[in-house]
């Protein structure tokens, strides 16, 4: 069951900063305002606000522990980003009405995010992972991770248009803890609906996969070939970020494959480690595509691992064969 402190703490930050990704959605004309990062990756508002509330709430429950974060606050000290700062602080003070909710102190808490290297105890956070998803209306989560000697201890991800099955509306916390299971949650009032336990399905012709809708982020078509490999019959389920470790811990899927589609590009542990954990403690496996254990002790990168294969246990070894032969 889900007890300890700090995923208390983990589940209170990531329904606030869901709220406000809500708010920001749903008070945008149309589609919300992003800045464009060095990467070419989209940045909004509600990635910075959701930032700055998050690290907040760790910062004040848990002072010691350092924190991993995607975003920093450097691109809005920038005359230009006036605009984006104001609206920032406005998208914050909706959520968070106590004091402090100064700009100066959003954007230190903003930066309270910026660790890189690891610590024997630290968090990850992604403030919205499937940025591009959140922008067309599509999957988003917030995604948070305490990683504890190099191992995830807890994962939460606030999946704002998920509806996991029993559900009669979208919005729900998925939340693990290190030997404790997997558990949902309203979104809105934190009830706990229940355990999460993965697919049964020993049949490969009626297993279901899923993969990033955004093709930069994984090879679809070695992914076609592996799943064809295994005796999948379906098409792909493709929807944005790590709502896809949630939609296989829940049952709605047996399979995640994310590929890389260049020789060069690293994982980020944001991106994976909330979700590693509840799909494992769902019942499921996950490694990379050389099956290996996916190593969290390296700091902000997955450097020691090459792709993630996330599945619900019976052709786990089947599918890391097909992507050794294909890759």
């Amino acid at each position: 069951m889900i007890d300890r402190r700090e995923t208390q703490v983990a589940l209170q930050a990531v329904r606030e900063a869901a709220r406000l990704c809500m708010y920001v959605r749903s008070h945008s004309a149309s589609a919300p305002e992003s800045i464009q990062k060095a990467d070419a990756s989209p940045v909004t508002t509600a990635d910075f606000g959701s930032q700055a509330l998050v690290c907040r709430q760790l910062h004040d429950a848990f002072p010691g522990d350092g924190v991993i974060a995607e975003e920093s606050a450097a691109m809005l000290f920038e005359d230009a980003a006036a605009g984006t700062r104001e609206r920032i602080l406005e998208a914050v003070r909706e959520q968070h009405t106590g004091a402090g909710a100064t700009l100066d102190n959003v954007l230190r808490w903003i930066d309270l995010g910026s660790d890189r290297e690891p610590s024997r105890r630290h968090w990850t956070l992604d403030p919205i992972d499937g940025t591009k998803g959140f922008i067309r209306g599509g999957q988003y989560v917030v995604a948070l991770a305490l990683i504890v000697e190099g191992e995830v201890d807890i994962g939460v991800l606030a999946c704002p248009n998920l509806s996991l099955p029993g559900m009669t509306s979208n919005g729900v916390i998925v939340a693990a803890e290190k030997g404790g299971g997997t558990w949902s949650f309203d979104l809105q009032t934190l009830e706990l609906f229940g355990r999460l336990d993965v697919s049964q399905e020993q049949q490969p012709a009626r297993m279901r996969f899923c993969e990033s809708v955004e093709s930069g982020h994984s090879a679809h078509d070695t992914s076609a070939l592996i799943a064809a490999d295994v005796g999948i019959q379906g098409n792909p389920v493709r929807m944005d970020s790590q709502a896809k470790y949630a939609a296989v811990a829940a049952g709605m899927a047996e399979i995640y494959l994310r590929l890389p589609v260049s020789d060069t590009y690293v994982e980020n542990i944001w991106d994976h480690a909330a979700g590693c954990l509840i799909v494992e403690e769902a019942g499921g496996r996950v490694t990379d595509m050389l099956g290996r254990a996916l190593d969290f002790s390296r700091g902000a990168k997955l450097s020691g691992n090459e792709g993630i294969v996330a599945s619900h246990g019976p052709v786990h070894d089947l599918l890391i064969q097909s992507v050794r032969m294909h890759l």
